[in-house]
């Protein structure tokens, strides 16, 4: 049956994919800043309006912002008895276990052109406040961060992002361990 939910939710996904293939490819081409949504939207074949009901931006194309609850679970399955770092740090590991190759693809690609924009390496840290404002709140009962908790999963997300940063930059070394000098010089720092 062509209107069920699951017949949907594929020809959403699917449009989503086209959308963001697109923009890549028009991205890897012409670089981020000279591709507009308009463009975007024509080379997958879909309206503007189509693609801001997939993307609220051109930036979350490449910009991925995880659900509050998302970061609450990553937090939560690390044990409680750890200090704050510790957990964080695990959870970015935990991140990036079992990534296949083709996410691992999809996932340089889009770090490339972040690394390759000015105005998206400003958006990356706009996206680490926002995901430390998250990990703060889900350690407290009413969602309230607590500042020192807010300093510390700024640190840690800001060095888990110039990880990436590096590792798009062209870094021989792997993404992993791009990532655990991140932390390392947090931690000596």
């Amino acid at each position: 049956m062509t209107g069920s939910p699951d017949w949907r939710r594929r020809r959403w996904e699917a449009t989503h994919e086209r959308i963001f293939t697109a923009a890549v490819r028009l991205f890897e081409d012409e670089g981020f800043d000279q591709v507009s949504v308009s463009r975007i939207a024509t080379a997958a074949g879909v309206s503007v309006p189509t693609f801001y009901a997939h993307y609220p931006s051109k930036e979350h194309v490449v910009m991925r912002l995880m659900a509050p609850e998302q970061v609450a679970a990553l937090i939560a399955a690390q044990p409680a008895s750890l200090p704050l770092a510790a957990r964080i740090r695990q959870a970015a590991y935990d991140s990036l276990t079992g990534i296949d190759g083709e996410t691992r693809a999809q996932l340089h690609a889009r770090w490339q052109i972040i690394a390759g924009s000015t105005a998206l390496r400003h958006r990356a840290g706009e996206f680490d406040r926002i995901t430390a404002t998250m990990v703060a709140a889900s350690l407290t009962e009413d969602g309230s961060p607590r500042p020192a908790d807010l300093v510390v999963a700024s640190a840690y997300l800001a060095a888990f992002t110039t990880g990436l940063l590096v590792w798009a930059d062209g870094s021989e070394t792997s993404l992993e361990e791009c990532i655990r000098a991140a932390f390392a010089a947090l931690e000596q720092a």
